[in-house]
């Protein structure tokens, strides 16, 4: 099973940027510990691009990937395209916030990527991408048994 770990704008700041929203491992610490966390089977590809097109290359080329991580940042709350991008490929698509969107400014409060998701984790931390991993293991699971 390959899952694409997609980042948008600033998560290359992680350990540096609000360490009491997101916490105090980088982007490099983050990609260790879900490949500790992934089984044998599971192949974890990690892109992180602050430029909305190459988000949107990423997901046109998720083809081979059996499911994606999408961390959008603020293009979340912004991008019609992301959201064609994600309704144009087979693979689901888990949508991951970091921090409490509802505790964060209210522009925020709105996602353009939910409703094209498998689902959405938001409130957990870094925790979020490990839960996002396990839904699309127990989905793709649930298919292919």
């Amino acid at each position: 099973m390959q899952i694409l770990v997609l980042n948008g704008p600033n998560l290359n700041l992680l350990g540096r940027r609000e360490p009491d929203v997101y916490g105090d491992v980088s982007l490099k610490g983050l990609a260790a510990e879900m490949m500790l966390a992934a089984p044998d089977d599971v192949e974890l590809t990690f892109i992180q691009s602050n430029h909305e097109g190459a988000l949107i290359d990423a997901l046109h080329d998720a083809y081979d990937y059996d499911g994606v991580i999408l961390n959008a940042g603020a293009y979340t709350h912004t991008s019609i395209a992301i959201r064609d991008a994600i309704s144009a490929i087979a693979a689901p698509v888990v949508e991951v916030h970091i921090s409490n969107v509802h505790a964060r400014e209210t522009f925020r409060h709105e996602s353009k990527l939910a409703g094209v998701c498998l689902g959405v984790i938001t409130g957990f931390g870094l925790t979020s991408y490990t839960l996002a991993l396990h839904a699309l293991i127990e989905h793709w699971r649930n298919r292919h048994d």
